[in-house]
């Protein structure tokens, strides 16, 4: 491989530049260190680029739709232009309508809001709560959980047995995560959305903690739906995206009811007013939209395509297997897996510690060694406590979050990363978890308000 060939990977390879990756911290045993941002799997850092791009376009700032001004039309090309963006990114099929939300969560719940009548809905265990909660909110909707697969091939064995005894047979919707959000493991999101279509049902893919890391194709996953959020993918808090089918979004009552959802509202005789409602995405995107959102979502969108997927999954796999390795070495730590160690994973992982309370070592890795992650149960509560096979922790210095009355604490340590993280991120995480196993914690801390914090003094 020639020089300049060596240099271009490297470029391709090289950490995305997000925001904060030169924030300084205090550390309780004196002094600042750069804040290691280990917890994208909740919120991701966003792109400078991003952050670029809705500067520049704020000051030109305008309302949406119908306005007559120059910046009224500039915001709405901008706020469609988003749109069709989005649709690219996605490989949306022609007939596909793009929805924005304010996240995942809502997303899911719109597609609750609209699913036909006496809908039965198929979800494993192990989904988010953001797709595992939404479709008892619908009383004629039938909910049927699926007990956690512990292979690929055995999710998509459940599934099929599950919907060939389905009775009566009517509309079925299969919600499927595309990556874990606690193990990071990839689910054989193809496999399902074949077996879905076999008994004839539909497949929404939850894809908040996918598209940050891969390609995401509804066409080429043959999914019917795709629910994502902006902040896990490097863009503000704020918005999200439902895309897919139209036919049960148009045939549905609009989530919200207001302007720019109806096309034509006029009084009746007898007093009240008809109304008649756009057939579009504009539907279900009542009042002003977030139009900064939806850009900075495609803003996002485009940085990565431009970045290149196949250097920023090569990457992540290399910190991913250099994280494993490392973890592997200290005997005291057990990494939570559905599939096992060879399963194709995104760069999501959890782990307990042997003589740990989650909550107190996550504590010190933030107020020890200035490393942000993430402790509890990760809004995925029937997974976890299937990982850890509902067996309680020591409970060591400080208690877990709170726990339900009569219910032991039960929680583990995540940690996740991705596009903007250095390398120096991971080694610096490695070797403050051996340091902790091995000599402890060099700080008292004690719990308040269900959490672990640092004592005022180290005695």
């Amino acid at each position: 491989m020639s020089v300049s060939a060596v240099a271009a990977d490297r470029s391709v390879c090289a950490p995305l530049p997000v925001l904060g990756r030169d924030v300084l911290v205090p550390l309780v045993t004196g002094g600042e260190v750069d804040y290691a941002a280990l917890d994208y799997a909740a919120s991701a850092p966003a792109l400078q680029r991003v952050w670029d791009d809705v500067a520049a376009y704020a000051p030109y700032y305008g309302s949406v739709h119908r306005g007559a001004g120059y910046l009224s039309q500039l915001s709405t090309d901008l706020f469609e232009n988003s749109r069709r963006t989005i649709e690219e990114f996605l490989g949306c099929r022609t007939e596909d309508q793009v929805v924005f939300t304010r996240s995942t969560t809502d997303s899911l719940n719109l597609l609750a809001a609209v699913l036909p009548e006496n809908t039965r809905v198929f979800v494993f265990e192990t989904e988010h709560h953001a797709s595992l909660l939404p479709w008892e909110q619908r009383p004629d909707v039938t909910v049927t959980y699926l007990n956690a697969p512990r292979t690929p091939q055995q999710a998509v064995d459940t599934l099929e047995k599950a919907l060939a005894a389905r009775e009566p047979y009517g509309p079925a919707l299969v919600c499927v995560t595309g990556a874990s959000n606690v193990t990071g493991e990839l689910w054989p999101v193809r496999e399902l959305a074949a077996a879905a279509h076999a008994h004839g049902a539909r497949i929404v893919l939850d894809a908040a903690q996918l598209v940050p890391h891969h390609p995401v194709d509804l066409g080429e996953l043959d999914v019917d739906w795709v629910a994502f959020s902006g902040h896990k993918l490097y863009a503000p808090f704020g918005a999200g995206v439902l895309a897919g089918r139209a036919d049960w979004l148009r045939d549905a009552e609009p989530y919200l009811a207001g302007g720019g959802a109806s096309r034509k509202v006029s009084r009746r005789s007898d007093g009240g007013v008809d109304v008649e409602w756009h057939t579009t995405a504009a539907r279900h995107e009542a009042g002003s939209p977030n139009v900064i959102g939806a850009y900075a979502i495609a803003s996002a969108c485009r940085a990565l395509t431009e970045a290149g997927f196949e250097g920023l999954v090569a990457r992540e796999q290399e910190l991913i297997a250099r994280l494993r390795t490392g973890l592997a070495e200290v005997p005291e730590v057990t990494v939570l897996s559905l599939f096992g160690d060879d399963a194709a994973r995104v760069g999501v992982l959890s782990f307990v510690v042997e003589g740990w309370n989650s909550s107190h070592f996550a504590a010190a890795l933030s107020a020890e060694y200035g490393i942000g992650v993430r402790d509890g149960l990760f809004c995925a509560h029937p997974l976890v406590r299937t990982l850890l096979g509902s067996a309680p922790q020591d409970p060591g210095e400080c208690g877990a979050p709170d726990a339900a009355p009569g219910e032991k604490s039960l929680n583990a340590i995540r940690v996740s990363f991705g596009a903007g993280t250095p390398d120096e991120h991971i080694d610096r995480f490695l070797e403050a978890v051996t340091e902790l196993v091995t000599n402890g914690a060099r700080w008292n801390y004690r719990t308040e308000d269900g959490r672990c914090v640092p004592a005022r003094s180290a005695d």
